[in-house]
């Protein structure tokens, strides 16, 4: 059984957007450290799911979905992953709101969900070379 974690406010009184990722990956770090310095990074509610007992969940993510696959709840508390998940958390990003936007576009959408399919594949790779350069 899985609690709903208690949503976090944007300065707007909005529930912030909430990013699972997984903070034992080389590459993950280092994108949502940007993402963090961003404005607007800090409206977003970030948790990292590779500490041990880093809280709940929402219901129906796993924390081996969420070490597998790029996860963000939404502001409405929907559950999105993949290049929806992206897409939503730029949009809560100033800078990249166009492109968030624009990535939500089903055409688009569907391309960047086969390319994240193809990063997923080559992922371990790329984690140990980002692994030995750090």
């Amino acid at each position: 059984m899985s609690v709903e974690p208690e949503p976090r406010n944007t300065p707007a009184g909005k529930p912030a957007p909430e990013v699972y990722y997984d903070g034992a990956c080389p590459l993950c770090t280092r994108e949502i450290a940007f993402y963090q310095r961003l404005p607007g990074g800090s409206d977003i509610q970030w948790t990292d799911i590779s500490k041990p007992g880093a809280g709940p969940l929402p219901a129906g993510l796993t924390r081996a979905s969420a070490l597998a696959r790029f996860h963000v709840r939404s502001s409405d508390g929907e559950l999105l992953d993949g290049a929806a998940a992206f897409a939503h958390l730029w949009t809560a990003l100033p800078r990249f709101r166009l492109l968030g936007r624009t990535a939500q576009f089903p055409p688009v959408l569907w391309v960047l969900n086969r390319i994240y399919a193809i990063f997923l594949r080559l992922r371990p790779r790329m984690q140990r070379w980002a692994a030995r350069r750090s």
